[in-house]
């Protein structure tokens, strides 16, 4: 049957994960934005390329149009080329007629499929300069997500071997810890920015919020008897010898009593 730890006990091994998950927060710090700011930059490029990809489209269907147009008018134009030939053939007026009525017909279709070019070509210089203003920031944008890569790979290399460490020590004690210590410890850091949920009283005050603890109460922190939390922050509150709990203290010669 495992030993029940004292409060001490307890509260050491609280201050230690404590510690442990200051230094991993210490190289999250050190690499600073960085992270937030490549992911950003990915999403970015990721938008900017469906954007790219959705203006070639466009531009294709619009150069499709445009096209189908042309091809209207070749065939226009030989159709009154045709006719044109037919009517001196034309044995009365009324093929006379109906072939003039297709000649009107087929410069109507050329006049109406030269304004659809005219302005698919109009729409065209909108998209090509949408797009090649896209295409700039795309790649403007992958050059700086190179950049920051680079710079975020170079702090990983130098922090990746602690940080792993640091994270496998936090998981050990964190096995150690009762559940409902470990929950509350948690809830506190996820409150409060500094991620502080075990702090010391410095200077007669809280180490989290720097709120007064008042003598008595110190008193009562030091001699580790139940555990105690600040009641304006609700971080737990331990003296500066926490981690002095459980070692055994070296006597020297000097020090060791003199048998009489």
């Amino acid at each position: 049957m495992a030993k029940e730890l004292t409060v001490a006990e307890k509260l050491k091994q609280l201050y230690e994960l404590q510690l442990v998950d200051s230094d991993i927060g210490g190289i999250e710090i050190l690499k600073g934005e960085l992270p937030m700011e490549v992911k950003d930059l990915e999403d970015e490029i990721a938008g900017l390329d469906t954007r790219v990809n959705r203006l070639r489209k466009d531009i294709d269907g619009v150069n499709f149009e445009i096209r189908k147009h042309e091809t209207n008018i070749k065939e226009s134009e030989a159709l009154i080329e045709k006719y044109t030939r037919q009517m001196d053939n034309v044995k009365n007026n009324r093929e006379f007629e109906a072939l003039q009525k297709e000649l009107e017909l087929q410069k109507l279709e050329i006049q109406l499929s030269e304004k659809k070019i005219r302005e698919s070509k109009k729409s065209l210089e909108g998209k090509d300069e949408t797009l090649k203003a896209a295409i700039a920031r795309f790649e403007g944008k992958e050059k700086d997500l190179e950049i920051k890569k680079v710079e975020l790979e170079k702090i990983q290399e130098k922090t990746i071997l602690t940080e792993e460490k640091l994270i496998r020590k936090s998981e050990r004690i964190r096995k150690k810890i009762e559940e409902r210590l470990l929950k509350a410890y948690d809830r506190v850091r996820a409150t409060y920015r500094n991620k502080l949920g075990v702090v010391t009283v410095a200077r007669d005050s809280c180490g989290g919020c720097f709120n007064k603890i008042p003598p008595q109460l110190q008193m009562e922190i030091g001699n580790r008897k139940k555990i105690i939390a600040c009641e304006h922050c609700g971080r737990v509150l331990v003296d500066d010898d926490i981690l002095s709990v459980g070692k055994k203290v070296k006597v020297t010669e000097e020090e060791a009593p003199v048998a009489e």
